[in-house]
């Protein structure tokens, strides 16, 4: 079959690609910014990148009019509180009207499960989108899940930060909320058994994990799974603007996200049941398990995705990379430094190394000083590290700043700053004639942008000195 997957750069969509791939469906990745997409995907002769922006109709022509199967990923067009469900309502329905132009036959929705009278604002927006997606000229086949557990998952990613973190925990009481959570493995077979199958055309059906936990519990279990002893003392007082603060200081989300989180788990996702795990043939394994199988694959360095990498967790940065790809050179403050390369692999590996548990190689105090002023003063900090300890990618998140160009075999790491700054920054990282050449550049904005470039310059000196020489391995 040809199958058209949407959000192919998220979470669930570089998972689900290359397993129908294996399948031997023809798959067509629709991605927003193709500097973004995988590249075994652009290298695959079963794999066809296109550029489609769901906010803009016209470049939804791309779409190939043959296609048998689409999946709608499409979550959280933008990180912001106010807007995401008008923009949500806007992707489906601009998607619907390209999809009755072609000849598919079945749309597959990931939603999330809204069987409460009082929905959050994300769950409401998943039940206008699967309104909006409705249609005679197609049969839709909608999955309704409850939190998705495995590795790189937010909901993963923001409990573990907080177990690991936090031996003794004053939590909201919303910790008491009930949910079904779901491992990931099990939300990919429920959406690739049923790719093809009539008897669950224009259906709908909730998928979920087979215990009941609140979120205290997930909290506990996970610490079990990992030898932790926790404790946790809920109180009724924390308000929501504080619950809010309370996650964005421990963990690695943005505020912003942080508040539509606790909008979302003040309210209980206990899915309807059916007898849809005996038709798919699929039987959820329980959440420590999840976890457990989580953690394999940590511990593997093989996680496929990541909430980090979306845009969601971008601090700046809102539209196509290609914008910020070609560096300024006018009315910008640069700091720039070479060395002679002796070993260009072992440079090289370093470079893709950077940033993470790996730190900085020099000044990595004031790094993550750095990084704890942007948390003060609403930014991003340095919490969402790396996916991979070694790998990097197009629209990677590495601490604070966003991977922009990532090629070794052109020898060029390219990064774009996403903290709080009267401005904007690149670090450039380039191997030349021998040479690495490191480019720190900074367009300010305004008077205020100019007076930081000047108050941090001193750093600069020492920092970026510091972090060349051990690159190349010169003494400092």
């Amino acid at each position: 079959m040809k199958i058209l997957v949407t959000g192919a750069t998220g979470y669930i969509g570089k998972r689900l690609i290359p397993i129908l791939a294996d399948q031997g469906h023809h798959i067509v990745c629709a991605v927003r910014d193709t500097l973004r997409a995988e590249k075994s995907y652009i290298e695959d002769e079963d794999i066809d990148v296109i550029e489609a922006d769901f906010l803009n109709p016209d470049t939804l022509k791309n779409i190939p009019d043959d296609i048998d199967v689409a999946f709608y990923l499409i979550h959280s067009m933008s990180n912001t509180s106010k807007d995401f469900e008008t923009l949500e309502e806007r992707c489906a329905i601009n998607f619907k009207k390209r999809l009755e132009q072609t000849h598919v036959k079945q749309v597959i929705y990931l939603s999330g499960i809204t069987n409460e009278e009082e929905l959050s604002k994300h769950l409401r927006s998943r039940k206008n989108v699967e309104e909006h997606l409705s249609s005679s000229k197609y049969a839709l086949t909608i999955f309704k899940a409850g939190i998705i557990v495995g590795s790189g998952s937010s909901s993963f990613e923001i409990i573990r930060d907080l177990v690991e973190k936090l031996p003794f925990m004053v939590a909201p009481k919303w910790l008491h909320t009930k949910s079904q959570p779901i491992a990931v493995r099990d939300v990919l077979r429920f959406l690739i058994r049923s790719v093809g199958r009539e008897d669950l055309y224009n259906k709908s059906f909730d998928i979920f994990g087979p215990e009941t936990l609140t979120y205290k519990d997930m909290l506990l279990q996970f610490a079990e799974v990992r030898g932790l002893k926790r404790y946790i003392l809920t109180v009724p007082v924390m308000t929501p603007r504080l619950s809010s603060y309370w996650l964005y200081f421990v963990t690695s989300t943005s505020y912003k996200l942080a508040v539509s989180l606790v909008d979302s788990m003040k309210v209980q996702i206990i899915g309807k049941p059916s007898d849809i795990n005996k038709t798919l043939d699929v039987q959820p394994i329980c959440y420590q398990e999840a976890v457990k199988l989580a953690f394999e694959k940590i511990e593997q360095n093989s996680i496929i995705s990541s909430w980090k990498d979306s845009m969601v967790s971008s601090g700046r940065l809102r539209t196509h990379m290609d914008r910020y790809i070609n560096v300024p050179k006018y009315g910008c403050f640069k700091d720039y430094k070479e060395r002679k390369v002796t070993d260009i692999k072992k440079t090289l590996d370093k470079i893709w190394s950077i940033g993470g548990t790996n730190g900085w190689y020099y000044g990595n105090f004031l790094w993550k000083v750095r990084g704890y002023l942007d948390k003060l003063f609403g930014g991003i900090g340095l919490r969402r590290g790396r996916t991979s300890p070694t790998e990097l990618d197009a629209g990677d998140a590495l601490d604070f700043w966003r991977v922009i160009f990532a090629d070794k075999s052109k020898k060029r790491l390219l990064l774009y700053a996403e903290m709080r700054l009267p401005g904007e920054a690149w670090l450039e990282f380039k191997i030349e004639d021998g040479l690495l050449k490191q480019t720190a550049t900074f367009r300010p904005r305004g008077l205020w942008g100019r007076l930081y470039w000047f108050s941090v310059l001193p750093f600069h000196g020492f920092i970026f000195k510091g972090m060349i020489n051990k690159l190349v391995d010169v003494a400092s």
